[in-house]
């Protein structure tokens, strides 16, 4: 069941992907335009955000209606279409399922505010305490209470994110069928492969307690009977096929949990995310502020999960970019000076792990955090959230937008950058989120940088293909204590591939052990001259190599 180590995912997020109507929001029929794109790149499978009918509060990830394409994407005639040319190039579709919330704006919850006691059962409705106050102190994770009114009764519904996105029941058998019977639908469409939303955050307790922190997370996070409802996920719907891929989103998520989510004889899920290793520049946990980051933290992380995912037999989807982080090149390297190496080096050190490579649409051609000026330039609702928040605590306007420019989710948001003419070609309309200004010299039509940044992702992506070392070898570190440079040794049956990341602007030096000087050193890729093997290798700013050994 390993037909998913060789491939390499591309996740496109549709709202910013391509627009073919001048409405200024992507839709599928520019998916369908950018295939040949796709196909060039040599990706195998294309995840796409959620574009169900929505009321958009979170981009989406608030459905209205788990069977249907919202018109501003476009039809079903639009996405037969999409799936049947993306199969004749080769490529699959996995869809997003966002399976642990529905928006208020569902039949289900209206029917629920209108007194259907079923409905109302969907959700996780209960009274306040006897003092008045809500009926947990738990925290959504976009700020404030995780409890509102539920219409004019004295109930309140959770929610753990925005307050129109309201938790489902798991609980409820009939919540599972309703759920189960949403992804079969699409299964039947053709769709190859699932990504689960927030999936390890669907097994609420029956009794809800107050958290001791007053944020709750350990109540809901990663419970026991998550594996059963995956399990039962599984056995009811993918797990009926052959072929589909299968990803679960873990928020603040164990080795040990991920190793069972994703081990093949558990019969759960193909891989996870886990994100541990996005919140090296939080200070003190925190996500709005600004930090360097701790370059040993990031390598301790990728290290333990990298070895307890190999030991424990798990799958980790490896990835530094998605729709809610900001962008990598920018955020690990400098893409001022070394715009190129910075990207290169990050992208090898990903593909060249354990594990299956997600790109996320713009990092093969270099694009970067926009930086808007203007907090009115940024969109997204936990941004303006946060902004308040910052506002509030009496920061002042510069160092706020500082946190903001650095962290916001919209970094990844903004359109594609396809060539340069008008709106970078993404839309002949006003597009939902302004263009970046670099969008002239970064773009998949330059020939600069961007061209040999995209070369550099299409060897990776064929080198994986090529090589049963980068699908299966074993994972571990060399010289983990290095202040800048990553180093890592795949092993499988006699060969072992050395691979060498240098995440710093000056030359560092790393001191190569003797069992692999040893061996014969086949160089294979990097981004600056070839080398040769020696005890004491030398490495260039942001420099990435890679060699064979045999």
């Amino acid at each position: 069941m390993t037909h998913f180590h060789d491939k390499v995912i591309y996740q496109a997020y549709p709202k910013s992907f391509k627009d073919t109507d001048g409405s200024g929001l992507g839709d599928l029929k520019g998916i369908i335009e950018k295939l040949p794109y796709l196909e060039d790149l040599g990706v195998d499978m294309l995840w796409l955000n959620p574009f169900y009918k929505s009321p958009q509060n979170d981009n989406g990830y608030d459905v209205a209606d788990y069977t249907s394409i919202d018109p501003m994407f476009g039809t079903f005639e639009d996405f037969d279409t999409l799936v049947e040319e993306a199969k004749k190039r080769g490529i699959s579709l996995m869809l997003d399922m966002v399976l642990n919330h529905t928006s208020t704006a569902h039949e289900w919850f209206q029917k629920a505010l209108n007194g259907e006691k079923k409905y109302q059962d969907y959700y996780i409705l209960r009274e306040g305490k006897a003092d008045g106050s809500l009926p947990t102190n738990w925290e959504s994770k976009f700020g404030g209470d995780a409890w509102s009114k539920f219409g004019d009764t004295d109930q309140y519904y959770l929610h753990l994110y925005d307050k129109t996105q309201a938790d489902l029941d798991w609980r409820n058998p009939e919540v599972r069928q309703e759920l189960y019977n949403a992804v079969n639908f699409w299964l039947e469409k053709g769709v190859k492969g699932l990504r689960f939303d927030v999936l390890n955050v669907i097994g609420k307790d029956e009794e809800l307690k107050d958290a001791d922190d007053g944020v709750g997370k350990s109540h809901y996070t990663d419970t026991p009977i998550v594996h059963e409802y995956i399990h039962e996920l599984n056995r009811e719907t993918y797990g009926k096929y052959e072929d589909v891929i299968t990803v679960g989103e873990m928020s603040s998520t164990t080795v040990a949990n991920g190793v069972q989510y994703s081990n093949p004889e558990r019969n759960e899920l193909s891989m996870i995310f886990s994100f541990h290793h996005l919140k090296v520049d939080y200070k003190d946990g925190e996500k709005w502020t600004t930090q360097p980051f701790d370059f040993l933290e990031l390598k301790k992380l990728l290290d333990e999960w990298q070895r307890g995912m190999d030991e424990g037999g798990g799958w980790n989807a490896v990835f530094w970019n998605n729709h809610d982080q900001p962008r990598a090149n920018s955020r690990f390297g400098d893409v001022e000076k070394y715009p190129f190496e910075t990207t290169t080096m990050l992208a090898q050190t990903i593909h060249f792990l354990r594990g299956t490579p997600f790109i996320y649409q713009g990092e093969e051609i270099g694009m970067t955090n926009p930086n808007y000026k203007e907090i009115d330039d940024y969109v997204d609702v936990e941004t303006h959230n946060a902004y308040q928040k910052l506002k509030e605590d009496g920061l002042p306007e510069d160092q706020i937008m500082d946190i903001i420019q650095a962290k916001s989710r919209d970094n990844a948001r903004t359109p594609m950058q396809w060539d340069t003419s008008k709106n970078a070609g993404f839309t002949e309309g006003e597009p939902w989120l302004r263009i970046p200004e670099n969008y002239i010299e970064r773009n998949t039509e330059n020939d600069g940088v961007s061209k040999t940044i995209r070369e550099y992702y299409k060897k990776l992506i064929q080198l994986r293909k090529e090589h049963k070392i980068i699908q299966e070898g074993s994972y571990e570190p060399v010289e983990l204590g290095h202040q800048s440079i990553f180093a890592y040794v795949r092993t499988y049956e006699n060969q072992k591939l050395l691979v060498l990341n240098h995440f710093y602007a000056d030359e560092a030096i790393i001191d190569i052990p003797r069992p692999l000087l040893e061996m014969d050193a086949q160089y294979i890729l990097g981004n600056k001259e070839e080398r040769k093997l020696e005890s004491k290798l030398v490495m260039q700013p942001y420099e990435t190599i890679a060699f064979l050994l045999n």
